[in-house]
Order: C-alpha cells, then sequence, then structure tokens
C-alpha cells in the first residue's frame, strides 16, 4: 500500500514502522473474513482492512475525527487478521501506532476518559486492586449481576511448594490474576516443582505493561516494563533459565519487550534478551512431561473443550501444543467450531465494549459447550472470568486442571 507520511510524521519511529506495516498490506481483505468485530457489525470499518485505511490517513496528515476512535477502539487486537494475513502485516503494531496518533488529535467523551483513566490506575496497583478484589468476593452475592460478573469466586490457592531447585525459572508478578484467581499461580508452581523447577516470583516487579499501553498510556506501559526489567534482571544474572508466564496475554506483550525498548539505549539489550527468555508455559512445560508423568494421579473431569486465546494462537502463534497435551494426558476434547474467534475479553475490551463483548462471548460458549463437555479450559485470565460470566460449566486454567492430579509426595 503507497503512503507518503504527513511531514510532522516523517522520519520518527512510529512514521517509519507504520509506513513499513502499511506497504506490506496488498488489499487482500482476507483479513476480514477471520475478524470477529466485522462478523457482528458487518461495517467495513469494523475489520482489519478498514482500520489500516483509517490509519493511513492519519499519518498522510488527514485530521482523525470522532468515528475514527470508535472504530479503532472496537478493535479486539485479537491479531486473528495476522494469522491470516498472506502478507505478514503486524497489524498489531500498527494499531498500537494509530491509537496513539489518533488519541492525541481527538478530544475523546469525558466519561470515557474518566473510565480508562480508572482502570489503568486501579487494575496495575496491586495495593489497590487486592483489597478491593478480595471485598468483592465476600460481598459477592450482593453485588449486582453485571458487576458479579467480573468478580469470580475466590477458590483457596492451597499451598506454595517451598522445596529448592537447581533449575529456577521467574513467573510474572502480575496485576489481576493473583487477585482474582490466585489458584492459578499455585498451580503453576507446584507442577514446576513436581517436575524439579523452582518458581520465583520477584515482588518489585508487577502488571506487564500490557493495561496502560493499550488504553493509550504508552509512556506509563514503557515505564511498567522498565520496571520488570530491572527487577528480573538480577535473577537472569544469577541464572534463572526463563521467565514462564502462565496468562497467554502478558506472554504476548513481555515477548515484545525488545520491540517496545528497542529506541531505548540504557534498556534496549536487556529488554530484547529478556524477550528472548520467555516462554508461555505451553512452550515450557511439555519437555517436562516426562519427569511430572511418575506425579500424576487421576484426571478427574476428562471429556474437555478448550478454548485457545487469541493471545496464545494469534499473538503468540502458538497453537495446538496444549491441546495435544491434554490428550497426551488422557483428556478428550470434543469438537470447538470457529476456534479461531475471540472470546471478546481482550483485556479491558469487555468493559470499554460490554454490548460486542457479550454478544462475542455468547457465540464462543455456543461453540463450546455444543457437545457437552465436563469442563471448559483456557490459557488468560480474562478469557477465564469472560467465559465463566456466561455459563453454569467451570470454566478454568489448563494448568489447574493438571495441578489437581498431582499426587503428593511421601518421606
Amino acid at each position: 500500500m503507497e503512503t507518503h507520511l504527513a511531514d510532522w510524521l516523517r522520519g520518527t519511529p512510529e512514521g517509519t514502522e507504520a509506513e513499513s506495516i502499511l506497504r506490506r498490506c496488498v488489499h487482500c481483505g482476507f483479513c476480514t473474513a477471520t475478524c470477529p468485530t466485522y462478523q457482528v457489525l458487518g461495517d467495513e470499518l469494523d475489520s482489519p482492512r478498514g482500520r489500516i485505511y483509517l490509519i493511513k490517513q492519519v499519518v498522510e496528515g488527514e485530521r482523525p475525527s470522532a468515528a475514527t476512535l470508535q472504530h479503532l477502539d472496537r478493535c479486539l487486537t485479537c491479531r486473528n487478521c495476522e494469522t491470516t494475513c498472506p502478507s505478514g502485516v503486524q497489524y498489531g503494531h500498527l494499531v498500537d501506532i494509530g491509537r496513539k496518533l489518533v488519541e492525541e488529535q481527538v478530544n475523546r467523551p469525558t466519561g470515557q476518559r474518566l473510565l480508562r483513566a480508572l482502570l489503568t490506575e486501579t487494575l496495575t496497583r496491586r495495593w489497590m486492586f487486592d483489597p478491593a478484589m478480595r471485598v468483592g468476593q465476600m460481598l459477592r452475592p450482593l453485588v449486582p449481576g453485571a458487576l458479579r460478573a467480573k468478580v469470580p469466586e475466590y477458590r483457596d490457592p492451597g499451598r506454595w511448594p517451598r522445596a529448592a531447585h537447581s533449575r529456577k525459572v521467574i513467573l510474572l508478578n502480575g496485576c489481576v490474576q493473583p487477585a482474582m484467581v490466585p489458584a492459578i499461580d499455585a498451580a503453576t508452581a507446584r507442577v514446576l516443582d513436581a517436575a524439579g523447577v523452582q518458581s520465583i516470583v520477584e515482588r518489585r516487579s508487577g502488571c506487564c505493561g500490557a493495561i496502560r499501553y493499550h488504553l493509550n498510556d504508552q509512556e506509563g506501559g514503557l515505564d511498567d516494563i522498565r520496571r520488570n526489567v530491572d527487577a528480573w534482571w538480577p535473577h537472569i544474572e544469577a541464572g534463572a533459565e526463563a521467565i514462564v508466564i502462565n496468562a497467554s496475554g502478558c506472554g504476548v506483550m513481555v515477548k515484545d519487550y525488545g520491540h517496545l525498548l528497542r529506541q531505548d539505549r540504557q534498556y534496549a539489550d536487556r529488554a530484547a534478551r529478556i524477550a528472548a527468555i520467555t516462554s508461555d508455559l505451553a512452550e515450557y512445560l511439555p519437555p517436562l512431561l516426562g519427569a511430572l508423568k511418575p506425579r500424576l494421579g487421576e484426571l478427574a473431569g476428562r471429556r474437555l473443550a478448550f478454548h485457545a486465546p487469541c493471545s496464545l494462537q494469534h499473538g503468540q502463534q502458538i497453537r495446538g501444543v496444549v491441546e495435544r497435551m491434554l490428550v497426551d494426558l488422557g483428556a478428550e476434547l470434543v469438537p470447538v467450531t470457529d476456534a479461531h474467534l475471540c472470546c471478546g475479553s481482550a483485556g479491558t475490551y469487555s468493559v470499554l465494549q460490554a454490548e460486542l463483548a457479550t454478544e462475542l462471548r455468547d457465540r464462543k460458549l455456543r461453540s463450546l459447550q455444543a457437545d457437552a463437555p465436563e469442563a471448559i479450559l483456557s490459557a488468560n485470565i480474562g478469557c477465564l472470568t469472560h467465559l465463566q460470566s456466561g455459563t453454569e460449566l467451570p470454566v478454568r486454567h489448563w494448568i489447574e486442571w493438571l495441578d489437581a492430579a498431582l499426587v503428593p509426595r511421601h518421606g
């Protein structure tokens, strides 16, 4: 796609990257076939190709409108279009640039600005979010239905393993997951411990940066990233072999640290190193299954549906790995139609675009429940809570299902 950058953008990092991405697009429209918002709304401007045209107009100097802002807001950033695109268009990076440029030129309504600021400042601060979530869980029966859907029932996380191992990995000290479902991190640590790997959680680290960055507080998001780099680096120097992430949305972000800090001379090298050693749990665990299987007992609830988060299958391009692992361990996976489509969670999207998110959730649940599974498994905290809000079936992280089968050591 021929692009002529506006004078004010030419020669800037954003302009250079946007032009490079835009020039790869050949207008083919394959992306529209797999775009969830286009399937629901039927508007070309709510498809990747349409949004690419809008961003092209902005980088070429045309002033964006409130409608431009709305069409970009409606994008889930599921990156399904990247999987579909035959030209390798890095749409996720382009839409981040486009949103930033539009946000700088369009006056967002006050109510939207306040809600986005509230999400940015509360979700990313553990000292605020943890006690608020705990109170919400205690009062959950009294909370109105729409809000109750955002507050999962509390589940006892169980013990955290204390054994020391020569192999060590860093687990993300995330923002919302430890408060909403602490059982996921504890289950991860126990399963890794059973396979001879020690988990480190560095308390000085925190949110991966995705919430701020994708809500257009990009500088705040980069500050979150720098804090994590500083917090993790001593452990990496001491021999931690990987950063293992059990929330696939966070995994996409951390794997992008090298790209996001490539212009920062102080952090670029360390950020690139961190991105290189980051693994989703689905990538890290399979080589350890040989050591793990002797510790596994009966795997209850074997008829399962698996929802592959977009951040796993499209953002990280990890497809079929969890499914093969579950089958190898004895699960019967029911078929899921349109498994490539988003469930509508998408970070804060289910709050900011609630109507669209609910429509996408209900479509996804119809597919997941069509063959009567005993439970639904997934790999991202947002997907888990969003799906659970629309079904009575238990929705769990796949590592929780695996952890439930561990047989305690004796002696």
